[in-house]
């Protein structure tokens, strides 16, 4: 692969945790620009990566005028994707964005428009498509091995874990919603994919925000971004409950979500019922396999490499190839429609078809 030159606008969380960890490990990268609003924060990540970060910037501007940068990573908080990535489009250079591709459908179709316009690679960050599990599971169903998969059942269902109460996580206008785009776009999306993307044909949802109606009170177990909480002056409109009800041309898929419930239990796992045989997917971990002919149960014994790393290598090498791969935005945009249908079957209390 050719040298790429890379800037990261974002050095926050994602940025510590996957893809910087990934992109230093990736021979020919090299991180010209480390770009945060916070300057401490990408000056953070030059410290931690002294050889491999270059420069720290403020200005994300300053990286799309460099004609010597050619791939933009997007690791910002949700509604700052659609500026950046289209600004950065517009610019000439590759894009990976995180997830989800944008607060709404409309303008993720408008992300995707763009890219095709200008002729670059566009990928969203679906880190699940690479991880091995999720691999496995769809290729086990492309081979026919659990027959007819007739329903899926997820649950994302955490006690007491909304994350930065009052910050971005839980105002609508920048995050575009709570716990169904931030955990249920991974679940929902991996569904899809392992299904062999089924079209959508009807949904309906409820969404609930009734855990923390008053802040300052709430009282939890964690915080993921606890930095970020402002529950003196902040704001708090999303869903922190959703229950949903899929129908595709093939399975029907039933989903539970919660940041916050008081049952003290982790439920995060994805039931997938074929009439041949079943599999059930600990998130993030391994697969447990259910043969309806012998009365087995099977637990693979497998490796799971780094799917940050696995997805970006992928990215990058696409940038060269022009290959869309398994992450481009074209392929996610049925994803984030599901989740678009979803909210609005919530807010108007009725089940909707979906066009």
């Amino acid at each position: 692969m050719k040298t790429k030159v890379v800037a990261v606008v974002g050095c926050g969380r994602i940025a510590n945790n996957a893809h910087l960890p990934a992109l230093t490990q990736i021979e020919g990268v090299r991180i010209k620009y480390a770009c945060d609003l916070i300057e401490s924060k990408a000056q953070i990540i030059k410290e931690k990566y002294p050889d491999k970060v270059e420069n720290v910037i403020t200005d994300y501007h300053a990286a799309l005028k460099d004609p010597e940068v050619d791939v933009v990573y997007v690791l910002t908080p949700n509604y700052a994707h659609y500026e950046v990535t289209m600004a950065a489009l517009k610019a000439g250079k590759h894009v990976f964005c995180e997830k989800p591709i944008t607060v709404n459908y409309a303008l993720s179709c408008e992300m995707a428009k763009e890219a095709k316009k200008q002729n670059k690679i566009c990928n969203i960050g679906v880190c699940n498509r690479y991880h091995k599990s999720v691999e496995m599971l769809e290729e086990m169903n492309r081979k026919g091995e659990f027959g007819n998969i007739y329903h899926v059942y997820c649950s994302f269902r955490s006690f007491r874990n909304i994350p930065g109460l009052g910050g971005a996580f839980t105002n609508k206008a920048l995050s575009g919603g709570g716990v169904l785009i931030d955990w249920g776009v991974h679940f929902l999306d991996l569904i899809l994919y392992v299904l062999g993307s089924p079209k959508l044909t009807t949904v309906t949802c409820d969404t609930y925000s009734e855990m923390a109606k008053d802040m300052k009170s709430y009282k939890y177990n964690g915080m993921w971004a606890e930095d970020t909480k402002d529950v003196e002056n902040g704001v708090n409109d999303v869903d922190d409950f959703v229950s949903g009800y899929v129908r595709t041309s093939g399975a029907s898929i039933s989903l539970n979500g919660a940041w916050a419930q008081n049952i003290n239990h982790n439920e995060m796992f994805i039931d997938f019922l074929g009439d041949k045989a079943g599999a059930r997917l600990d998130y993030c971990g391994k697969i447990h396999v259910f043969k309806g002919d012998t009365l087995e149960t099977i637990d693979p014994e497998y490796d799971i490499p780094d799917m940050y790393l696995c997805e970006d290598i992928s990215f990058l090498e696409s940038t060269e190839t022009g290959v869309h791969t398994k992450g481009h935005i074209e392929n996610i945009l049925e994803s984030m429609k599901l989740l678009d249908r979803l909210y609005a079957s919530a807010e108007q209390h009725k089940e909707l078809y979906i066009g």
